[in-house]
């Protein structure tokens, strides 16, 4: 037998110490020629970087230097469509004077309410009227309804240099006159009512109940004739409203009133004659002085923007409670819209003041500070939110004398006093708990309230909405009515919050024919849309959930300051006011920057359509983006013909970017350049057609795109 062969190892062959070294040296001179290919490569990326950026910071400054080269002659340029502005201006100013002669020519009796002497003999003599009938209440209480409304559009409307601070005053003071005197007709309609109620009874409660009605007014008087407690409450059939009184006034001798007036006459004046976009023309002189050929540093201008804000004045109250002489006109310490031109071009230039809503918010906090916090959680904050379908005015009254019939004579016994309000809770239950007074109100169909409206009671003392006194509340949405109790007798108003349709979702502008556009506006629960035709405009449409409401003011062509009322009135509220920052997450942008584009949007209306961007939150504070097409068709604008546009005030720009890019980028669109307006800009990219239409535009079309634009301010708000 041979020897025994050796098993073969399995493991891997033992490499030698040689091979091991060669090996290590191979791998490290791989290793250094690929850091020595990457840090070439890093080069040659970072020389190509270097160079792209130096080829494109070139051209940038071949487009900076062009722009400033053609900048005084585009500023002139567009200084001339701006005379559009002024030409609105006159034309208003003179529209008011014609209106005053026209009015004085008519001689049909009314008085002209901007003449003290006429306002105050037209209110004596209706003082000294004895005829209490309620319906001729109503018809002349139109008539006061009237002239009050023609001094809020007055001072709405009319520029600070045509008004004086005394005409104000003057005004202010008329309207809260006329408002008292057309409450205390009302008190003395219903007291000439209540001395005849058992003239009235009602055949199954042997009770007087009543409802008359306007378009102003609606007036439900009930009066406790028999006493008995099983008619302790009642429901107006023809208008929903009921009570349901505490035992011991069901067998008192007392009335019952909701007087519900669809307008406000309780809140203070300053929420109903709030400052609204309106421009101011500075002269020569003035605006030389302020640029200096120069535009100020964007601190200066933010630090004049939040100087002095309008805030509501102090009030004054009578001894019955309501509210006397206000003043609510406040410091106008507005920016100018300054461009930066050559000395020739400033001493002719007139420019567009910048109003107290587009200031900067946040350079308005000092001045917010200063103000006197609301402390006390019942009381409302009319800057959050405001009354909406009006007020109703809930009394328990004294029954007067009945009127007694001898023969052919009424005799009836005649009180000092007049109306008298029954004491509820008496008073010699203050410490005592008397049982509450349930109300149920029929809310109006002319409202929108979009959530359960907050109920609050008037307290005259304090001059202010509360929330205490009221509970047990119940919102029933079906059926559009409210029930509630109190514990005395209320003046009451349903108010809704005044930015919940804030911030809007989207917003489009587009123009629809010569002269006409469609502002439409989607806001959080409603989609507006508003025709703009000449120096009028339309509600056009609101639709909630799809469906149209609000018909009764729709299709009525009005001017924007009363579309603005209107739309308010009926609890759709698209237009910030100067807090409306402090409750709305906002889009915060430069107000130079924010007014501008407004301008010379509403200068290119006629032929551009305009549109939200998702990319104006990305784009920073100083600029705002917004999507614009040409569009000389009334149809709607496809998706792809939308480009998107950047501007701060100073340099407008096409990006490059489409609104379904992944990322925000300030690149300049191929073959695009700056431009010092955002009209040149345009200009670049538009066909001869849409200029001609733009150069020919009405200055009073301008006018009211630019007053809806900076009424809504949707740059900012959406």
């Amino acid at each position: 037998m041979g020897p025994k062969k050796k098993k073969k190892s399995g493991g891997k062959k033992k490499v030698s110490k040689a091979e091991r070294l060669r090996l290590q040296k191979e791998e490290e001179e791989r290793r250094l020629k690929e850091e020595e290919e990457a840090r070439l490569q890093a080069q040659q990326e970072e020389a190509a970087r270097l160079e792209k950026e130096r080829i494109e910071q070139e051209q940038m400054e071949k487009l900076e230097a062009k722009d400033q080269e053609r900048r005084e002659s585009e500023l002139a340029e567009l200084h001339s469509l701006e005379q559009k502005f002024l030409a609105a201006q006159q034309w208003k100013t003179d529209y008011r004077a014609h209106a005053k002669w026209e009015h004085y020519l008519s001689c049909d009796g009314s008085p002209d309410p901007t003449v003290l002497q006429e306002i105050n003999a037209f209110m004596s003599l209706w003082r000294e009227d004895q005829n209490e009938d309620i319906q001729l209440v109503m018809e002349k209480g139109e008539q006061v309804l009237n002239l009050i409304q023609k001094l809020q559009f007055l001072l709405l409307d009319t520029p600070p240099n045509e008004i004086t601070e005394k005409e104000t005053v003057q005004y202010q003071e008329s309207i809260l006159e006329l408002q008292n005197l057309l409450h205390q007709k009302y008190n003395g309609a219903t007291e000439h009512m209540l001395k005849a109620a058992n003239m009235h009874e009602d055949s199954d409660t042997g009770n007087m109940q009543a409802v008359i009605k306007d378009k102003n007014v609606t007036f439900c008087i009930w009066a406790n004739l028999k006493k008995k407690v099983r008619f302790k409450n009642h429901m107006f059939c023809d208008t929903q409203h009921g009570f349901d009184l505490p035992k011991s006034l069901a067998v008192s001798s007392v009335a019952v009133r909701i007087l519900h007036t669809h307008y406000d006459h309780v809140s203070p004046l300053w929420l109903h004659c709030q400052s609204v976009p309106r421009f101011e023309v500075l002269d020569s002189k003035e605006l030389t002085q302020h640029s200096k050929g120069s535009v100020e540093e964007p601190e200066e201008e933010e630090k004049k923007a939040g100087e002095e804000p309008d805030m509501p004045a102090e009030e004054e109250t009578c001894s019955d409670g309501r509210k006397s002489a206000i003043s609510v006109k406040g410091n106008s310490n507005s920016i100018a819209d300054i461009n930066e031109t050559g000395e020739e071009t400033e001493k002719k230039s007139e420019i567009l003041d910048i109003p107290s809503q587009v200031q900067d918010p946040l350079m308005q906090k000092e001045t917010n500070e200063k103000e006197e916090a609301i402390t006390d959680e019942n009381i409302v904050d009319l800057q959050q939110f405001v009354p909406v379908g009006g007020v109703y005015h809930i009394d328990v009254l004294q029954l007067p004398p009945q009127v007694k019939q001898i023969k052919d004579w009424s005799m009836v016994e005649v009180l000092d006093g007049g109306l008298e309000a029954y004491p509820y809770p008496p008073e010699e239950a203050e410490d005592a708990t008397c049982p509450p007074v349930r109300i149920t109100l029929r809310l109006s169909d002319n409202v929108m309230y979009f959530e359960d409206p907050v109920i609050a009671r008037w307290d005259p003392a304090g001059q202010q909405w509360r929330t205490d006194g009221i509970s047990n509340i119940t919102y029933e949405t079906q059926e559009g009515s409210i029930t509630f109790e109190m514990g005395a007798f209320y003046t009451i108003a349903l108010l809704q919050d005044a930015h919940l349709n804030m911030p809007y979702q989207a917003w489009e502008l587009r123009p629809t024919g010569m002269d006409e556009a469609l502002l439409t506006v989607t806001a959080v629960f409603a989609t507006i849309q508003i025709q703009i035709k000449g120096n009028r405009c339309m509600l056009s449409s609101v639709a909630v959930e799809e469906k149209d409401v609000l018909s009764h003011v729709t299709g009525k062509w009005i001017s924007p300051l009363d579309l603005r009322a209107v739309l308010k009135k009926a609890g759709v509220n698209i237009f910030p006011g100067e807090y409306s920052h402090k409750y709305v997450s906002v889009n915060k942008k430069a107000p130079l920057a924010e007014v501008r584009a407004y301008q010379q949007m509403a200068l290119v209306a006629s032929a551009f359509a305009f549109a939200w961007s998702k990319w104006n939150l990305e784009a920073g504070q100083e600029q705002v983006v917004f999507k614009v097409s040409e569009h000389l068709k009334a149809d709607s604008v496809r998706g792809k013909d939308w480009s998107l546009y950047m501007f701060n005030g100073q340099k407008a720009q096409k990006l490059k970017i489409t609104e379904t890019s992944e990322a925000f980028s300030e690149e300049l669109e191929e073959g695009s350049e700056f431009h010092s307006t955002l009209y040149h800009m345009l200009k670049d990219f538009a066909s001869k057609e849409a200029i001609d239409k733009v150069e020919t535009a009405s200055f009073l079309f301008i006018d009211v795109v630019y007053q809806l634009l900076l009424a809504t301010r949707v740059l900012t708000y959406s």
